[in-house]
């Protein structure tokens, strides 16, 4: 998985159109091989990403858990913990 995806589903606040787009957008761009597509390719790449987000709304609207959301904030503290320790030297 890129390292740009981030887990979008079961968070409380839920997942923002931003937050659904940008990962699209990533996705499309590891595929693509892009990071931005030339004028030539720009539509298809567009198209694309609007097709990936749709998708991908359709999908964490759809999801069910039983488990209790998981907060932000606390994901985040528990992500910089791990990034300290991978770079701590």
């Amino acid at each position: 998985m890129c390292r740009n995806i981030r887990t979008l589903f079961n968070f409380d606040p839920p997942a923002t159109e931003e937050e659904i787009r940008a990962s699209a957008l990533q996705f499309v761009r590891k595929l693509s091989g892009f990071t931005r597509p030339s004028k030539v390719n720009e539509a298809a790449f567009d198209r694309a990403v609007d097709e990936v987000a749709d998708v991908a709304r359709r999908l964490l609207e759809s999801l069910e858990t039983h488990a209790a959301p998981r907060d932000r904030e606390v994901e985040a503290a528990k992500a910089r913990a791990r990034a300290a320790a991978r770079y701590a030297n």
